[in-house]
C-alpha cells in the first residue's frame, strides 16, 4: 500500500527567519536610557564632569551640550586640549587600564550626559558587535583628528589653526548641517587650543569678521567662506 506524503505544516504568523533572527541592537536609545551602570545627569554650564585625579571608572556619552576637556600642570597652568559635544565620548580611557583622571570635563553650556559604568561598558561591547564597531569606529576617527591637530600645530600658522578650530567647532565637515558656535568659547580658550596668545586671536577674529568669514549675532556665527583660509597657501 502507498504510504501518504505528509507535508510540513506551515507556521502561521512571522517566516521562521525572522522568528529566530536576533533583535538589531540600537546603540543610542542604549546610551539616551537609564538602566543597569548607566545613568543620565544634567549639568549646568562650568560645573564639572569629573575632575583631573578623580578615580576612572565610567565612560561618558554626551547627549547634547559641549564640554572642554582640560589639563593642568604641575605649575597650575591649565590647557585646553579638546571641545566636545553632542554624540561624542569622554573619558573610555578607564577601559585602557586608566586608574584616574588625567583631565578635567567641564560643561560649557547646560549638557546631558550618559554615564555607563566601566563593568557595563565592557559587557555591551563584548556582547553587542554593532556597538562595539561604532564604539571603535569613533575612537579611530578621533585618533585621526588628534594626528591632524598635532601636523596642523608643528606646520600651520596661528591664523590657519584658528580657522581650522573655528570650522570644526561649527560642525563643518561633520554630519548634520553646520551650526553656531556658541558664545561662551572665549578668545583665551581659543588661543590655549592653538598655541597662541589671545591678542594673536583677537587679532585675526578681527581680521576674519572683517572680510566677513564670521559674524557675532546672539553667539559666533561660522561661514564656509572661512574654508579660504584654510586652504590658501
Amino acid at each position: 500500500m502507498k504510504r501518504a506524503s505528509v507535508r510540513p505544516r506551515r507556521r502561521q504568523g512571522r517566516p521562521i527567519a525572522a522568528v529566530n533572527s536576533k533583535r538589531s541592537f540600537d546603540a543610542k536609545s542604549f546610551l539616551s536610557k537609564v538602566g543597569d551602570g548607566k545613568t543620565v545627569s544634567k549639568y549646568r554650564k562650568n560645573h564639572a564632569v569629573f575632575s583631573q585625579g578623580d578615580p576612572a571608572n565610567a565612560v561618558f556619552y554626551i547627549q547634547s551640550g559641549k564640554v572642554k576637556v582640560a589639563v593642568l600642570s604641575p605649575q597650575g597652568k591649565e590647557a585646553v586640549i579638546a571641545i566636545l559635544g553632542a554624540g561624542d565620548f569622554f573619558g573610555e580611557g578607564c577601559l585602557a587600564g586608566q586608574t584616574r583622571r588625567m583631565a578635567t570635563v567641564t560643561a560649557m553650556a547646560d549638557c546631558s550626559v550618559t554615564r555607563v559604568r566601566k563593568s557595563a561598558m565592557i559587557r555591551v561591547l563584548n556582547g553587542e558587535a554593532a556597538f562595539a564597531e561604532m564604539f571603535v569606529a569613533y575612537l579611530l576617527g578621533r585618533n585621526i583628528r588628534v594626528e591632524e591637530d598635532l601636523v596642523d600645530q608643528l606646520f600651520n600658522s596661528s591664523e590657519k589653526r584658528l580657522a581650522r578650530l573655528l570650522l570644526l567647532l561649527a560642525n563643518f565637515g561633520k554630519d548634520g548641517k553646520p551650526e553656531p558656535v556658541i558664545a561662551s568659547i572665549g578668545q583665551e580658550t581659543l588661543a590655549e587650543m592653538i598655541g597662541t596668545t589671545r591678542s594673536r586671536v583677537s587679532f585675526f577674529m578681527n581680521k576674519f569678521r572683517r572680510l566677513g568669514f564670521i559674524e557675532y549675532n546672539g553667539g559666533l556665527h561660522v561661514h564656509s567662506s572661512l574654508l579660504n583660509v584654510v586652504l590658501h597657501d
